[in-house]
């Protein structure tokens, strides 16, 4: 491989942004796609089919056999709120290869004991995301229907690219939401990327089937066409 190619691979690699290297099978030539470039590229949709899908490939593309090697930064969740519906999302996600941080300052709920083999911040949104600060392979879950603690979070992750942005809570308590983000600035078409009620509509009703109906909702904005970048 060319070494300006490794050079920016490996740059992309470490800010957490998601790259193409496509090599033509016949030639053995190679360019680099980055994420943000993606919509302008010639092979563009070939490349958007491969990078939503995390996985790598061959495709053929005006005659030619291109492989495409996909680097795609691992995707986490975050969430505020050490409560019960985040307990159940934590293995499930697990499963899904979603890495979760859970960020909670009330320590009486935020403990190993109630969340074993999870990243967790027993600390105030403003401090935890400095250390996890969000990106376009990031989505973010509110849950504690306090907006001391979900309102610092829910702005930063406005602010950001986050692929997914998710809030509980009812419509009227949504409502209220909007209106403090409205004071704070935030106009209609960033208060329409949350995802409020939250989750897939499946009728859930126990802490388990709402996290199954945020994780559906959170797979589906992964792998399904991508929004353009913030």
């Amino acid at each position: 491989m060319d070494i300006k190619l490794l050079s920016t691979l490996n740059s992309e690699r470490a800010a957490r942004r998601a790259t193409v290297l496509i090599t033509e099978l016949g030639s053995g030539e190679q360019r680099l796609v980055k994420e943000a470039d993606l919509a302008g590229d010639e092979m563009a949709e070939a490349l958007d089919n491969q990078l939503r899908s995390g996985k790598s490939g061959t495709v053929e593309v005006d005659g030619k056999a291109w492989f495409l090697t996909v680097q795609a930064p691992p995707p986490r969740i975050i969430v505020t709120g050490a409560v019960h519906i985040s307990q159940a999302l934590a293995p499930m996600a697990k499963l899904l290869d979603l890495d979760v941080t859970v960020i909670d300052p009330r320590t009486a709920f935020a403990t190993q004991e109630r969340f074993p083999d999870v990243t967790l911040l027993a600390e105030w949104p403003e401090e935890a995301l400095q250390s996890v600060p969000f990106d376009g392979y990031t989505a973010f879950v509110a849950l504690t229907h306090d907006p001391k603690i979900d309102d610092p979070a829910l702005q930063a992750a406005l602010r950001s690219s986050c692929f997914y942005i998710g809030a509980l809570g009812s419509r009227k308590t949504h409502g209220k939401r909007l209106e403090r983000l409205a004071a704070a600035g935030f106009g209609e078409a960033d208060v329409k990327r949350i995802h409020a009620p939250i989750g897939l509509d499946i009728g859930a009703v126990s802490p388990a089937e709402i996290a199954l109906a945020i994780l559906g909702e959170i797979v589906q904005a992964l792998r399904g066409p991508r929004r353009k970048p913030v």
